[in-house]
């Protein structure tokens, strides 16, 4: 059964929970005196973008969800097929039980099956969900921030002209007060009593006369400030706030009830999910969809099954033996006849003659039977180490004697080393010689990296150096210098260390394909030496060029380099860098997600962003900011000195601000990449600390420390400081 097969089912739960939906629109239409307030208020839009924030998070926190629930589903389902197939081909063989048995299980695979493709299309529906709360709240966003900016910035203007039209007020009022005491000979508001200044040349009518005139034009301009200020007024409270508040409900309740209804679907598929699963385990009686899971188990036969299989077996069965009769052998009547005196003589000579007693019959072939086997027992013996040595030789195995002991004698040899092939052969290299180990054998995994035993994938290309922690700097070392390793890097006492394989040095062909540098060619657009303001006023652009393009060569090629901005790169490819910026920084040569750009060290690329910032003719932070941080990096409580860095940051320049940004979130994914660069927010902000915030006048070498908490209160805040809204 479907998820989405029954069109009738889907869509029954969506028209039916239209009604709770339904209800709050319908008394919203009439919001209670309290509500209308606070719509009406300066607080009401602040209030409905807040509220539209909260709609949109729950939202994407609710897609996030499906979208996770939607892997695991997926995942679920198809490694519930994936056993069931292997199972079920696992199942066919010859070895395992045939019957009702395999029936049964063969059906039960089936069900299994039809529950994976109900998981698929569980996961794939709720897939869909998680896009469409994605794409609905990316438009309630969007639309937020244009509402925001409409009503806020006339809320804001109104504001304005009203402080202006205050100001304007107090000057009239001031005038005119000042004209009254001129015009009535009132000198109480005047400091000692004096009318006129010592160098006034105007008479009482005269001065009056100009204090007149300013009261006048101070009136005007307060008129014309108070009409703009009322008619702005009004329009914001007749159009503006009424249309932005209106505006963002609508957005809200399309969002809310855009969240609810993919609720609403999902406990729907849930529940069909469930039937669906259910109906594959325990079909309807009067369904063409076979029997249950149950009925499948309970038609095993066991009995049923073993008759089969012994029934099978029929063909196999070999004829019937007769039974075994007692047949007696007439020589034994004829040997009781036969006279005793001759054994009996012989017996007695035995003892006193040194002659070996008389050969019986097929002796001789016995015999030397069992001496050609003896030899090549001993022969074998002596060729090699892998036989038993029992100590014996031809001599001393028995002949004649009991034939059980002759038979005890070759049993043990036939089981022993000496009756197989030489010391060269198959079995031999299958034992191996005893008391030898497998790492006298065989190299364990971790030498074939060190050249002695390189496995096919190593030989087609070195490995990565630094990738294992047992390599040593000998065995790396021969991989590097073919291509790595510049002539002017071999000493005379031998290789280089570790520390510069792992960063290993450009090869000269990638100095000579660099761009060509004119030294002589002055800077016609410097970027280096130019203050953040400057840069965009003239570029236009809020984070710089070669900001932007070393942070994205380092995101790209040095989070995994251990040691980044930390280690020191070349200096003359610095310097060949900051020329082609100070040059050009449009060139296309400056694109470094092309590591040719940065001759493949991206070290280099690490110093000249330090270089660009201690270049800055005022620090990232500022120098009006310098005492502020140092006061903040004092407190001992976290949570206020984040508050009042964070406070300073907001007062920042736009371009300052704008380049903090982007370097703290570009040092904090450095950070999440410690465990192999080996850089901590402390390390980093030992490097950053003194270059970010540069020296104040009268700052002592005492501030080093609390430059460097400053750097490293931010990078340990950084989603604190710098939110999603920034």
């Amino acid at each position: 059964m479907s998820l989405g097969g029954d069109t009738t089912t889907g869509t029954a739960p969506e028209q039916g929970a239209t009604s709770p939906i339904s209800a709050p629109q319908t008394q919203s239409d009439e919001p209670s005196p309290q509500v209308q307030d606070v719509l009406s208020s300066e607080i009401g839009i602040s209030v409905m973008l807040n509220r539209l924030k909260q709609s949109i998070a729950s939202a994407k926190e609710f897609s996030n969800f499906l979208k996770k629930r939607s892997a695991l589903e997926d995942e679920h389902a198809n490694s519930l097929k994936k056993i069931c197939r292997q199972s079920q081909e696992s199942m066919a063989r010859s070895e395992h039980r045939g019957g009702s048995f395999a029936t049964a299980y063969e059906e039960m695979m089936a069900i299994h099956d039809r529950m994976a493709d109900n998981g698929l299309q569980f996961a794939m529906s709720l897939h869909q969900m998680s896009e469409d709360l994605q794409e609905l709240a990316a438009i309630a966003e969007k639309s937020r921030k244009g509402w925001k900016q409409n009503g806020l910035s006339a809320e804001h203007r109104v504001v304005e002209l009203e402080t202006a039209m205050r100001k304007s007020k107090a000057k009239y009022d001031s005038l005119a007060e000042e004209y009254d005491r001129a015009r009535t000979g009132d000198t109480t508001g005047r400091q000692g009593g004096k009318v006129f200044g010592l160098r006034s040349h105007k008479s009482g009518a005269q001065h009056e006369e100009d204090l007149l005139r300013k009261a006048q034009v101070a009136d005007q301009d307060y008129q014309t400030k108070v009409q703009v200020a009322h008619t702005e007024r009004k329009e914001l409270l007749e159009r503006t706030r009424p249309e932005t508040v209106k505006a963002l409900q609508d957005i809200v309740k399309e969002c809310d009830s855009g969240l609810v209804l993919q609720m609403q679907k999902f406990a729907s598929f849930n529940e069909k999910l469930v039937l669906s699963n259910g109906l594959s385990i325990s079909p309807l009686k009067n369904g063409s969809e076979g029997r249950s899971l149950r009925e499948s188990i309970l038609s095993i036969n066991n009995d049923k099954d073993l008759n089969d299989y012994l029934a099978s077996q029929h063909a196999k069965v070999p004829p019937k033996a007769s039974l075994p009769q007692y047949e007696h052998n007439h020589l034994i009547d004829a040997s009781t006849r036969a006279p005793a005196t001759t054994y009996t003589q012989k017996q007695s000579q035995t003892p006193s003659s040194a002659q070996p007693p008389l050969p019986q019959p097929g002796m001789f072939q016995q015999n030397a039977r069992t001496s050609t086997f003896s030899e090549t027992v001993a022969n074998v013996q002596n060729q090699g180490p892998y036989g038993h040595n029992y100590g014996q030789s031809t001599s001393s195995i028995p002949i004649l004697g009991n034939p059980s002991s002759q038979a005890l004698h070759e049993r043990s040899f036939s089981h022993g080393s000496a009756m197989g092939p030489g010391p060269g052969s198959a079995s031999q290299q299958q034992y191996g010689q005893r008391g030898s180990t497998p790492q006298q054998t065989q190299p364990p995994p971790g030498l074939r990296f060190n050249g002695a035993y390189n496995s096919p994938s190593s030989r087609d290309g070195p490995p990565q150096l630094g990738a294992l922690p047992f390599q040593s700097s000998q065995t790396q070392q021969p991989q590097q210098t073919n291509f790595s390793q510049l002539p002017s890097q071999q000493t005379a006492s031998g290789p280089v260390s570790n520390s510069l394989q792992q960063h290993p040095v450009v090869p000269p062909q990638a100095h000579r394909n660099s761009p060509p540098i004119a030294p002589q060619m002055a800077p016609s657009r410097p970027v280096f030496g130019v203050s953040l303001t400057r840069l965009y006023e003239r570029d236009g652009l809020a984070v710089p060029m070669v900001v932007y393009q070393c942070i994205q060569a380092v995101d790209l090629f040095g989070l995994n380099v251990e040691g980044i901005y930390r280690l020191s790169g070349s200096v003359p490819a610095v310097n060949k860098l900051k020329t082609l910026f100070d040059t050009d920084s449009s060139s296309s040569n400056l694109d470094f997600r092309n590591p040719e750009n940065f001759f493949h060290d991206v070290n280099s690329v690490a110093g000249l962003l330090k270089q660009f910032f201690r270049d800055l003719p005022d620090p990232l932070m500022t120098r009006e900011h310098y005492s502020a941080c140092i006061d903040a990096a004092k407190n001992e409580d976290d949570i206020v000195r984040r508050d009042s860095l964070h406070a300073i940051i907001n007062n920042l320049p736009d371009p300052n601000y704008a380049t903090l940004r982007a370097l703290t979130l570009h040092l904090h994914r450095v950070i999440e990449n410690s465990g192999a660069n080996r850089m901590s927010s402390q390390n980093l902000a030992i490097v950053f600390g003194p270059t970010l915030m540069g020296t104040a006048p009268g700052s002592a070498i005492a501030d080093a420390g609390w430059q460097v908490r400053v750097i490293d209160t931010i990078l340990q805040n950084t989603f604190q400081i710098f939110d999603e809204d920034d």
